[in-house]
């Protein structure tokens, strides 16, 4: 008997890093998975659904997919995002508008989409991918702002969700070594093995973390060993 058996999860941007590696554990624990991405690796568990998630009909589409094809949605993980790094008086409206209606934009279209499911069939969980750079990061005003907005995200659908049986909990990863990290490198002009030696050696554990670390925790808030966990923001960075 796994934890998921007979859920059904969707995970936007479960084509590579965080989501692809929550896509893999929820199906390894039984779940039917539908990743949700613009690009997969070859490798990616469950049904994949090519999604943009800035785009309203695409979204409802994929909710409607995962629904007819899986038989039901009992999990939604928003994990699609894209960085558009630069100091304040180096970002275009583009480098903004991009990043915020890929995280901000895309978070609210997925949950949106999920909810009117969910409130219908008995409830389900919800976990939204923020990061610690919602507390400030140098050259991230934008991914800092639109991560920040998603922990408020967070704590008002799990307001308005919790009477129709809807969990909406949030996990904060600190640096994470994925695709997205190496960007972030190569903006800076660091090579990636050396960015990442640099990262662990200011986190108390003394190493970075990995996409499995981050699913491990979103598992957890998807199951019913959470089932009394809501609004709530879970920091999973190594330490303070």
């Amino acid at each position: 008997m796994h934890r998921f058996d007979g859920k059904v999860a969707l995970v936007t941007g479960g084509g590579r890093g965080i989501g692809k590696a929550t896509a893999a554990r929820l199906a390894s624990e039984g779940a039917k998975v539908a990743a949700a991405d613009l690009a997969f690796d070859d490798d990616v568990a469950g049904l994949t659904v090519e999604t943009d998630v800035t785009d309203r009909a695409a979204v409802e589409a994929a909710v409607a997919r995962t629904v007819e094809e899986l038989g039901g949605l009992d999990i939604l993980v928003t994990c699609a995002g894209i960085i558009r790094d630069n100091l304040v008086h180096k970002m275009t409206d583009d480098d903004w508008d991009a990043v915020i209606a890929t995280h901000l934009r895309g978070t609210f279209l997925a949950t949106q989409a999920a909810q009117a499911h969910m409130t219908q069939h008995g409830g389900g969980k919800m976990v939204l991918i923020s990061s610690a750079s919602a507390q400030g990061n140098r050259g991230q005003l934008n991914y800092s702002a639109a991560k920040a907005g998603i922990q408020g995200m967070t704590w008002t659908l799990a307001i308005e969700l919790g009477r129709f049986g809807i969990n909406v909990n949030c996990v904060a990863p600190g640096f994470v070594s994925t695709a997205m990290t190496r960007q972030t490198a190569e903006r800076v002009g660091l090579d990636f093995e050396e960015f990442q030696k640099l990262a662990a050696e200011q986190t108390p554990l003394k190493r970075v973390g990995e996409p499995e670390d981050i699913a491990g925790v979103i598992a957890f808030l998807c199951s019913e060993d959470a089932s009394y966990v809501s609004g709530q923001v879970i920091y999973v960075r190594g330490g303070p």
